[in-house]
This record gives C-alpha cells, structure tokens and sequence, in this order.
C-alpha cells in the first residue's frame, strides 16, 4: 500500500491497468467532479480517449438528509428509490421540491464546467466513471444505474483506492471495477493522497477545455 503524490498522479497510475481501452472511438471517460477530474484528465489523455464530467446529486429524505432517496444525473437522468419512499412515507410533492433543489445546483455546476462545449452522446458507447476514490461508494453507484439509463454498451469504474466492501457493492452493478488499492483499514480517501488539496471549479474547467487538446 502506498500514498499518491496528488490526484493526477493517481490517474497517470490508472492508466496501465485499463491501457485495453487505449484509442478506441467507443470509449469515454466520465470524470466525477470535482476531484475526479484530475484523476479522469491524466486517464483519458494517457488512453487517448475523449473526456467529459458526469454530474451526481443525492436526493435526502426530507427528515433525513444523509439518507438517499435516490439521486439526479447529468443529462436529466433521474434513479428514485421507490421502496425506500413508501417505508418513509415521503409524499409526491417532497419529493419534487428536494429534486427542484438539486437540480437547479447540477445546473449551475454543468453551466460552470461545460461552458459551451455540449454534453457527450453516451448511447452505445462504454463509458469508464473515474472518482479520486470511494468511501460509501454510493454516488458511484448512482452514476452507474445513470449511465445504464443513457444507453451505453458497458460501464467500467476506475478509482485509485476503495474500501473492499464499496469495491464488493460496486462490481454488483458495473460490468468492471478497477481499484488499484483495497485497503481492510480505511477511514477516508484523503489520506491515501500526499496532496489532497480541494479540487476547485476553476481547475475542473481549465482541465475540461485542456481536454479538447490531446497530448
């Protein structure tokens, strides 16, 4: 087990392991923000493979805002967990005011990155979801039954480090996870990381619009 230097040193580490989807037309990366994006940028420039941001937000219970009701995804993807809304009792209307909320913040957010570049067409496509790294594991999780919703042909998730037990929960939906480093003491991703400065909306434009530009 080791420390990365920062985030993008963690995704130039990704790239060996996944070098089978190198320069194939098929596949994009889809970086989760905001530190996923370095890690996603490093990736997708190593592979030679387009990159876009793939945008999460959890849905709270009202009562219990820890608790997911479900989440909103980039492209007005929505994955509402019905059973879990019955056992609260959260009515319709509540419902829609917490997705309301959440989808004028993921507006804003795609309006902040994107800028004018539009959204990747995913349909068909085998998209690899990159995170700087998995606690929970549940927004990954989320943004893997998004994508499934667009369509693509397979969904891979790549993270530099997990706990076994996000990494067991994950290979029950994606088709493929990779994780360079499964550690059975594990208390957050930060420490895992030399430099663990928080990724800022600037610097995940900046990488976006590098992105057009390959190495």
């Amino acid at each position: 087990m080791h420390r990365y230097a920062d985030r993008r040193a963690a995704g130039r580490a990704l790239a060996p392991v996944l070098r089978g989807y190198s320069h194939r037309g098929d596949v994009t990366v889809l970086a989760l923000p905001r530190g996923g994006v370095p890690v996603g940028f490093e990736l997708a420039q190593a592979l030679g493979v387009e990159l876009d941001v793939f945008l999460v937000r959890k849905i709270g219970a009202p009562s219990q805002p820890e608790l997911a009701l479900g989440a909103i995804a980039s492209g007005g993807i929505r994955v509402i967990n019905r059973k879990i809304l019955a056992q609260l009792g959260v009515e319709e209307r509540e419902l829609e005011s917490s997705i309301g909320r959440e989808t004028e913040e993921l507006a804003r957010r795609e309006a902040l990155y994107r800028s004018n570049r539009p959204r990747l067409e995913l349909a068909g496509r085998t998209v690899i979801l990159v995170d700087d790294g998995l606690a929970t594991g549940a927004s990954m999780v989320a943004a893997v039954e998004a994508v499934r919703a667009q369509g693509v042909a397979k969904v891979v998730v790549a993270v530099p480090v997990a706990p076994p037990e996000s990494i067991t929960r994950l290979r029950s939906v994606a088709d493929e996870v990779v994780c360079l480093q499964s550690p059975d003491s594990f208390s957050a991703v930060g420490e895992w990381f030399e430099d663990f400065v928080q990724t800022t909306d600037a610097e995940v434009a900046q990488l976006l619009a590098a992105s057009q530009h390959p190495r």
